[in-house]
């Protein structure tokens, strides 16, 4: 039995792999003009592209009968200030005919962080666009409802910025915690 199942699993991995390769092989004939590296990391493939090609090469993806990536898992931002470029989209992306899965990653930088929105490709889009346009202050271009999703209406900035100020109390750590200890109030008593 055991034998079986590891006969299953690796025909199974084969076919994810030949998905994966004819995917980037296919990406690499229609885009290669927007697609700045191809890295391979633990079992998990990142395309990196300019920011500009992302629409077309999601609409590639979504679209082809053949890659029929009809899965948007998820959209991650990550602030990496204070390095340029800022900021970086992870796009995690699924065939569920096929069980292949990888991911496209653009950057950002700080002076104009916008994109193309790519909820016409997928609707599972609009609220991690939203969230990403909420929390880090990156702007979708096309997105049907692109408002705060998290904070109030109202909120100045975007908190998960790494620039974001913490607040009007420094953070007590354990050098510095004796003079943060006689600036608070009770210490005047």
């Amino acid at each position: 039995m055991k034998r079986c199942v590891q006969r299953v699993l690796h025909i199974g991995h084969n076919i994810v792999n030949n998905h994966l390769t004819f995917t980037i092989d296919t990406l690499k004939d229609m885009h290669a003009d927007v697609i700045s590296s191809i890295d391979v990391f633990r079992g998990e493939t990142t395309i990196i592209l300019e920011s500009k090609g992302l629409l077309q090469v999601c609409k590639t993806l979504r679209y082809d009968s053949q890659l029929d990536y009809n899965l948007l898992v998820d959209i991650v931002s990550k602030d990496c200030y204070p390095e340029e470029p800022r900021f970086s989209l992870s796009y995690i992306l699924h065939a569920l005919d096929k069980n292949a899965r990888f991911r496209i990653c653009i950057n950002l930088s700080d002076e104009n962080p916008e994109v193309d929105s790519v909820t016409e490709c997928w609707k599972s889009a609009e609220w991690p666009e939203r969230e990403a346009f909420d929390l880090m202050g990156i702007s979708f271009v096309g997105h049907p409802d692109l408002r705060r999703i998290l904070m109030p209406a109202d909120w100045d900035g975007h908190p998960l910025r790494k620039d974001y100020p913490l607040g009007y109390e420094e953070v007590q750590f354990s050098f510095n915690w004796k003079e943060i200890d006689e600036k608070k109030d009770y210490a005047e008593e």
